[in-house]
């Protein structure tokens, strides 16, 4: 179902993408943003899954910029490796290349974006900043709570898990009174990373439920 593209972002750096079509015609375009485990089975997985919905989804590898092609597991020593490169890159060129993925998916219509931890908290960025989007769903995103005076510019939902170690309640809580305008879901007993099925911390249920929220949400907006 997928493929590997290339992108060209606004100041002309090519970066690795992800495509994944659906059987027919789209019917909106989506745009996956990775964990810090880059573009992974499970992150190609899961654009194969919006694609299963209809929708041309398009994951870019946001790492590129630093080190091209990577992919990892969930270890600790994955983790550290993530973390590494993830410190490495600046918000404002993952949006660039966000916005290139942007202009890719808009071949299959009005544009959604979900994302997951880094991606998470890049997909509530892309709502307040990147043209072109009608939707955002973040999941799990750790800087949120750090952006929540910024301002969606399209509809936008969040989930959380009510135990994750790195993002608190209280966090949760300065983003609920921050962002009224933003629906923010806590799931009672999950912890972080309770989307990946490849993850110790996965949760069926929670997983299952946000994401029938995710696809009801986006079917309603794209």
């Amino acid at each position: 179902m997928g493929e590997n593209i290339t992108l060209t972002a606004s100041d002309g750096v090519k970066i690795g993408a992800y495509v994944a079509r659906p059987a027919g015609k789209p019917k909106g375009g989506m745009v996956v943003i990775q964990e810090i485990f880059g573009v992974n089975h499970h992150i190609r997985a899961t654009a194969d899954l919006y694609a299963a919905q209809g929708y041309l989804a398009v994951a870019p590898a946001i790492y590129d910029r630093v080190q091209k092609d990577f992919e990892s597991g969930y270890e600790q020593a994955d983790v550290q490796a993530g973390v590494a490169i993830r410190q490495k890159c600046k918000n404002e060129d993952i949006l660039k290349d966000i916005g290139a993925a942007v202009a890719e998916a808009a071949k299959g219509g009005k544009v959604g974006i979900v994302g997951y931890c880094l991606g998470g908290s890049m997909a509530f960025a892309s709502a307040c900043g990147v043209p072109g989007l009608s939707a955002a769903v973040g999941y799990y995103g750790g800087q949120i709570a750090a952006m929540a005076d910024q301002k969606p510019k399209c509809p936008t939902i969040l989930f959380f898990g009510e135990t994750d170690h790195s993002i608190s309640m209280a966090d949760v809580d300065k983003i609920k009174a921050a962002r009224p305008d933003v629906e923010s879901t806590v799931f009672p007993g999950v912890g972080h990373g309770f989307n990946c099925d490849e993850r110790g911390a996965y949760n069926k249920e929670a997983a299952d439920k946000a994401r029938k929220m995710a696809l009801d949400f986006f079917a309603k907006h794209l």
